[in-house]
């Protein structure tokens, strides 16, 4: 294998990169950018029963308690609320409006309760969380386990609920309130009129096509209704989920000749079980399979019921393989080579999921996530201009082409003038003045106060004991450390005696030389203290060494930080001490759920490795320029790529320090979350990254509770497919983890928690419970007295 492909494959690229599915944005009371519009239930992100009946109920407590909605215009023909969708998050709402006395509508344009009634016989029921209650009068009981008992339960719940037939293609706000608009209704219809509008249709929207000629014929399929109606047929199954494997295992038992075509080299998504299941079959097709429970939702006859007596079935695995064309009577596949074979076929099951209805949404004025219209464009536009703007203005080395004098001559904002407030410097007023006359300390106060800011919202908006203490001690280093030490403190001392003999003086000529400017010294090295090089490198790119820096900088990066990642993960520095990560984790905090996902994103995370390289390089010169004689090769390369001395752009000072970690850093934290330049381009992380293949430190997962839910990796904001291990019962070992714990926090059955496992991915420990960062294990814990 190619040496930097083998190199990728063992630091990134072999590790799972799902994608995350685009839904609209929802806040979390289902409020959304159409103002008296909520959406509830499966929409919302989380695909649970309980979820879905307490989201529908407190949509209709937070719309009773808006005092715009108490004093609305009454009137027969306006109805309160309109309520799309009559699942379970629907009828909650239904019910509730009942109880409050607000005329309503419940439009469902199939059945109530149709999702539920389209599971399997008999497929049990799994009411996560345990302990929740959730809001309103509809409730789930014991009987509610399996399917059949479940609907007798809403059924009886519901009555005196009668829903309105229709297919609603949107809504529409005008003069105040909502249009709701019926699909096929009579031209001269009334329209109707809402004060409000509640949307429950759930994710089950339209089928993905496969996209190739032929799929428009009647012999393909999205479902498998009965088994028995395909024995000894010859049957294309095309996906790799839960559905796609059920589909082919009950088709194979029945006596059909399968072929499961999926366009991956191996299966990621499916339960294990599954995969086991298929393995077997396929390997031997007289092996007595059963998939009585099904996980999928779209195989509503179990294969149990029409086993075939002489399991005379096959089943094909046609893995890294795609459909080319579907025949009246033949299927044309191409192969993981590259090659067309063409298949006998009497019918396909294209089983490769569905789209949520987002053009409802899209029609209606909701914002859809992931999509890009001219207002994302232009906001990016303008972030970008505003950080090149701060960046250059900042900066304190030299900028190419002449656009520093042009910088300052048209944008720049002088701060010289503050020095003059006060001429002593021995006093504190004075130390602060003559800070503040650089260009540096306001942006390190401003970066400071954001991240106190909304550093406190974090804490606020994420209640566990996790998010406390690993926001208060982010705020703490970042206020403390890396703006008081350096701008207020130290030039105090400084300009107080405390530096100009003794042990003092040792200390400051260690770390902050002497300089003709300023404070007198370079206080600004301090940084160095908390940011380890290469990311803090101007402790290390200095004309002459700092063997203080060196020294400290060789303890921090190769001693200290290998030992924090091998006990607790990249996280350890990156979630609790950077200040790159303070800012992500603050005010990047809303704006996790925009990392973009997927496997050539994971291949981009290799950035960061050729700046690692870029910093090897650079330092390698530096230490050649100390040793040779002046004027040597080494001395004059290291110019030309660190500070760009006759190389400009290509040099690291401006590629890596400016343009990456400054500007694209910060302005993309709104468009593509916090987490840009932590992932794909810091040559620490990068290094971290080396040193996290050889960690403990993982996110255990508990399989049994796990739902596929897809929540936690929709919430990683380093780009990670955590659920492709959560649904395996394997530890998520994925060097980018930061130890945010958005993941474990966001779980809604408490499948996850951090700890540490051995190379066999056996669990050592977990972290203590008063550290908790998953509220359902809190929850559990606290009900039933047990360690989490």
């Amino acid at each position: 294998m190619n040496p930097v492909k083998a190199y990728m494959h063992w630091l990134h690229t072999r590790w799972p990169a799902g994608t995350v599915e685009h839904l609209p944005v929802v806040n979390s009371d289902g409020t959304t950018n159409v103002a008296g519009l909520y959406v509830v239930g499966d929409l919302t992100g989380v695909p649970l029963l309980k979820f879905s009946a307490d989201s529908g109920a407190k949509a209709i407590h937070s719309i009773a308690a808006d005092r715009k909605f108490q004093g609305r215009t009454r009137d027969e023909e306006l109805l309160d609320v309109a309520i799309i969708g009559a699942g379970v998050s629907g009828f909650s709402a239904a019910i509730e409006a009942e109880k409050r006395g607000l005329s309503y509508k419940l439009f469902e344009a199939a059945e109530p309760f149709s999702t539920i009634v389209n599971f399997p016989k008999a497929k049990p029921i799994y009411t996560y969380p345990t302990e929740m209650t959730p809001a309103g009068a509809l409730q789930f009981h014991e009987k509610s386990s399996v399917k059949e008992g479940l609907l007798d339960d809403l059924y009886e719940q519901a009555q005196g609920i009668e829903p309105t037939r229709a297919r609603v293609s949107h809504v529409s706000r005008k003069g105040g309130l909502f249009e709701v608009a019926v699909a096929d209704a009579e031209p001269d219809a009334t329209p109707i009129q809402a004060h409000r509008v509640i949307v429950a249709i759930g994710r089950s929207g339209n089928f993905r096509k496969i996209g190739v000629p032929g799929e428009e014929k009647d012999k393909v399929y999205n479902r498998l209704h009965d088994p028995k109606d395909y024995c000894g047929q010859d049957i294309l199954v095309v996906g790799g989920g839960d559905s796609a494997i059920e589909t082919a295992i009950a088709l194979a038992s029945c006596g059909s000749n399968v072929t499961l075509s999926y366009r991956k080299a191996e299966f990621s998504r499916p339960k294990p079980e599954n995969v086991e299941k298929l393995n077997a079959l396929a390997q031997n097709p007289t092996e007595s399979v059963d998939v009585e429970t099904v996980a999928g939702d779209r195989v509503t006859t179990p294969s149990g019921d029409y086993l075939h007596p002489n399991h005379a079935g096959k089943l094909t695995l046609m893995m890294s393989s795609h459909v080319k064309e579907i025949r009246d009577k033949q299927v044309v596949v191409t192969d993981g080579s590259g090659g067309d074979q063409t298949i006998p076929n009497d019918a396909v099951f294209s089983m490769i999921g569905r789209e949520p209805p987002l053009d409802f949404f899209r029609r209606s004025g909701v914002k859809v996530s992931g999509d890009r219209g001219v207002q994302w464009w232009v906001t990016l536009a303008l972030m970008l201009a505003l950080c090149i703007w701060i960046y250059h203005w900042k900066a304190d080395y030299n900028i190419p082409f002449g656009l520093k004098d042009t910088f300052n001559r048209y944008l720049g904002l002088s701060v010289d003038g503050v020095r003059d407030l006060t001429t002593d410097p021995s006093s504190l007023l004075g130390t602060l003045a003559l800070s503040a006359s650089g260009r540096s300390f306001y942006y390190t106060l401003a970066y400071a106060a954001i991240v106190t800011i909304f550093g406190i919202k974090r804490i606020r908006r994420r209640k566990t004991p996790y998010i406390k203490v690993q926001t208060l001690t982010l705020m703490t280093i970042q206020v403390v450390p890396l703006f008081i030490l350096p701008e207020i403190v130290l030039p105090w001392l400084g300009h107080n005696g405390w530096f100009n003999s003794g042990p003092g003086q040792w200390f400051a000529n260690t770390f902050f030389p002497e300089v003709t400017y300023g404070h007198g010294r370079e206080y600004w090295r301090a940084y160095g203290f908390i940011l380890a090089w290469p990311l803090m490198a101007w402790n290390w790119f200095t004309d002459a060494p700092l063997w203080g820096w060196l020294i400290l900088g060789f303890l921090q990066t190769f001693v200290a930080i290998p030992a924090m990642i091998y006990f607790w993960g990249k996280g350890a520095y990156c979630g609790w001490i950077c200040s790159c990560g303070a800012l992500a984790e603050t005010l990047g905090d809303t704006h996790r759920h925009k990392m973009p996902h997927g496997p050539i994103w994971n291949r981009v995370n290799m950035i960061g490795q050729v700046f690692l390289l870029f910093a090897v390089v650079v330092m390698i010169l530096r230490i050649a320029g100390w040793v040779l004689p002046a004027g040597n090769f080494a001395e004059n390369g290291f110019r030309y790529l660190a500070k760009g001395d006759g190389l400009p752009l290509l040099n690291y000072a401006y590629l890596v320090d400016l343009m990456w970690a400054g500007i694209l850093g910060v302005a993309l934290y709104f468009h593509y979350s916090g987490r840009v330049w932590c992932r794909f381009a810091c040559p620490l992380a990068a290094l971290m990254h080396i040193y996290a293949r050889f960690s403990r430190f993982g996110i255990i997962a508990e399989k049994k509770k796990c739902i596929s839910c897809n929540v936690c990796t929709s919430v990683c904001h380093q780009g990670i497919d955590i659920m492709n291990f959560a649904n395996k019962g394997l530890p998520m070992q994925d060097p980018q983890c930061v130890r945010c714990s958005a993941c474990v926090q966001s779980c809604p059955t408490g499948v996850l928690s951090f700890g540490q496992v051995d190379h066999e991915g056996a669990v050592i420990s977990r972290d203590p419970a008063w550290l908790g960062a998953s509220p359902v294990r809190m929850a559990e814990l606290t009900v039933h007295g047990r360690p989490l």
